[in-house]
């Protein structure tokens, strides 16, 4: 855990991935992160595999760094307990319609009632303003309706999902960048803001950067996508014994590679030393590479393309990963124990503050294992605290509850 963000707390009523991914990343930065969860909890605690049936490895990957509450917000009890719960907190975040947010009492017009100078950021599937704000919307049907899918279609025009649930990080990512500009607004001015976030519209925004294409002027110069990314040739290139990537970017980069493999012919070529050529002719140029790399093996072709720093790299599996010296010397990968779970392994924040050293990251909570300590910390006595959860306003966590 990095302190940049020390003294900040952020009341979290997010779920599955997108906004538990986007309240961790400001968790690793050193907020304090509540995590409101409802009686039953966050749905993607129990998406395997895990050890016991609320601590799916998923859920344990994006919720590290928090701690739970689980209250009950169909009941007017649960909803005055988050009044006082806000009252202390700088930021709140969601992840749901705000029709679905002001029927749980935790609407922007509500909640800036009780802390004027609120940060409220939400992650809505598609923009309020437009046709589409009341659809319901997941990974899948972001990748299907941003263009991801298409654009990733096989050899057969068949589109397909990447298979990772990138439209749900790439929203994360827009959501934590969202609440760090309502916190910077705040300070500068001293005012509440509200920011949305949607899905949709993150998406798009992200895929358009060079996709637009031609079409980004007036009239077009081209249509959509960029012809890099699309040729046939631009992938992994077979090797004598796996595959590799090589990318020769710039002239230096090509004329080097061409010396390599003996195509002299190219290296006075306007279609190598023009960067609008090349751009024009890259599969062309791409061709070659695909035509040439079958002679050799992978560790041939790392070694001659990395003496004349022509940048290359190895087709790591994910298992690759775990046992990559880069990673591994830069201590990427954490090992731990966790209070119920056990010996865990986990994927540290990717910054680092130069100069400074983190301090250990906390795993993911178990569902409302923090009720009475939050609570007491918002002045509730244990009298409270005990009618709460008998009443089943909080969720009662046992090991907690012995201490109250």
């Amino acid at each position: 855990m990095i302190e940049l963000l020390r003294g900040v707390r952020i009341l979290d009523f997010t779920s599955v991935v997108l906004g538990p991914y986007a309240t961790q990343i400001l968790g690793d930065l050193g907020a304090e992160v509540i995590k409101i969860e409802p009686l039953d909890g966050d749905v993607f605690r129990y998406v395997r595999p895990g050890r016991s049936d609320s601590m799916g490895a998923g859920f344990m990957n994006c919720n590290r760094n928090k701690r739970s509450i689980a209250v009950d917000l169909s009941k007017q009890d649960g909803q005055d307990l988050i009044l006082s719960l806000v009252k202390d907190c700088d930021i709140v975040v969601h992840n749901m319609r705000p029709k679905s947010a002001k029927k749980l009492g935790i609407d922007y017009e509500r909640l800036k009632t009780v802390r004027p100078d609120i940060v409220y950021c939400y992650a809505c599937g598609f923009g309020q303003n437009g046709p589409s704000a009341g659809e319901p919307a997941y990974d899948d049907t972001i990748q299907a309706l941003s263009g991801l899918a298409h654009l990733n279609a096989n050899a057969n025009g068949e589109p397909r999902f990447l298979p990772t649930i990138i439209a749900d990080k790439v929203g994360g990512l827009h959501l934590a960048i969202a609440v760090l500009s309502g916190l910077a607004s705040r300070q500068r001015t001293g005012d509440s803001v509200c920011i949305e976030a949607p899905m949709f519209e993150s998406m798009v925004s992200f895929m358009l950067v060079e996709q637009l294409s031609g079409r980004s002027f007036d009239p077009p110069l081209s249509g959509t996508g960029y012809d890099r990314l699309r040729s046939p040739y631009r992938k992994p290139f077979r090797t004598a014994d796996g595959y590799i990537s090589v990318i020769p970017y710039t002239s230096v980069h090509w004329i080097r590679f061409f010396e390599l493999v003996g195509r002299n012919d190219m290296t006075s070529d306007e279609r190598v030393l023009n960067p609008a050529k090349r751009s024009q002719n890259i599969d062309f140029l791409y061709s070659i590479i695909d035509a040439v790399t079958p002679s050799k093996t992978t560790e041939e072709w790392m070694t001659l393309l990395k003496e004349r720093d022509v940048p290359c790299a190895h087709v790591n599996t994910l298992e690759d990963l775990l046992t990559n010296p880069h990673l591994s010397e830069a201590g990427l990968f954490e090992e731990f124990d966790h209070p119920t779970e056990g010996r865990m392994m986990s994927v540290r924040s990717p910054f680092r503050v130069i100069g400074t050293n983190s301090s250990s990251d906390e795993g993911a909570p178990v569902l409302s294992g923090d009720a009475s300590e939050i609570l007491s910390e918002a002045g509730f006595t244990k009298d409270e605290i005990v009618r709460l959860m008998d009443q089943k306003i909080i969720g009662d966590n046992d090991s907690k509850r012995k201490a109250v």
